[in-house]
C-alpha cells in the first residue's frame, strides 16, 4: 500500500485560521498527509506545537537556511484555506516576500492541483484588482472556490470544513 498523498495547506490570517486543526483532522481522515505553511500573522494565531503534533510536521513560517533539509515532503496538491485579499493579490503579482507566497509561487509552476478558498470581506472583494487577479490565478490553473463557504459566520462548522474536504478530494491522486 502506498503512502497517503501530501497536501501542502497554506493558512492565512482570517477568522477560520485558529480552527484549522479541525480541518486537518478531517483531511487526515480523508486520506491526506497534511503539511501546514502559515503566513506570519496567521502563525501568531495558531497553536503551532499542537498542529505539529497533529500532522507530524512542523508548521512552517520562515524560510529554511541554505543547506538545511526540506522539513516537508513534496506536495501532491496544495490548498490555501483561508485565503486572504492580501495573499491572493500578492500571489497573482508574483510576490514572494513570505514563505507562504514563495511556496505558492513555486507550486504554481509545477502544475500540481491548487485549490483556494477565499475569506475576503465584501468591501475588499469589490476592489478593482481583486477579480482580475482571481482570473489570473484561474488562468494559471488554480481552482478558486468562491461564495460564502468561508465568509460567515466566523465560527467554522463541521459542515463548512467538510465542504472543503469534499472539494479537495478531487485533487487527491489515485492510489497505484
Amino acid at each position: 500500500m502506498s503512502e497517503a498523498p501530501v497536501l501542502h495547506l497554506v493558512v492565512c490570517a482570517a477568522p477560520p485560521a485558529p480552527r484549522v486543526g479541525d480541518l486537518v483532522e478531517l483531511l487526515a481522515a480523508d486520506g491526506w498527509r497534511v503539511c501546514l505553511i502559515a503566513t506570519p500573522t496567521a502563525a501568531s494565531w495558531l497553536d503551532r506545537d499542537a498542529l505539529a503534533a497533529q500532522t507530524g510536521h512542523q508548521v512552517r513560517v520562515q524560510w529554511r537556511r541554505p543547506g538545511d533539509p526540506e522539513p516537508h515532503p513534496p506536495a501532491d496538491a496544495a490548498a490555501v484555506v483561508p485565503a486572504t485579499f492580501n495573499t491572493l493579490n500578492k500571489w497573482a503579482a508574483g510576490a514572494s516576500d513570505t514563505l507562504a507566497l514563495g511556496v505558492l509561487n513555486e507550486l504554481l509552476g509545477t502544475g500540481l492541483p491548487i485549490h483556494v478558498f477565499p475569506r475576503v470581506k465584501a468591501a475588499l472583494a469589490a476592489h478593482p484588482v481583486y477579480q482580475p487577479n482571481l482570473r489570473l490565478l484561474r488562468d494559471a490553473g488554480v481552482t478558486v472556490h468562491e461564495g460564502d463557504l468561508l465568509r460567515a459566520p466566523d465560527e467554522m462548522t463541521p459542515t463548512r470544513w467538510a465542504a472543503v474536504v469534499d472539494a479537495l478530494r478531487v485533487a487527491r491522486p489515485r492510489a497505484t
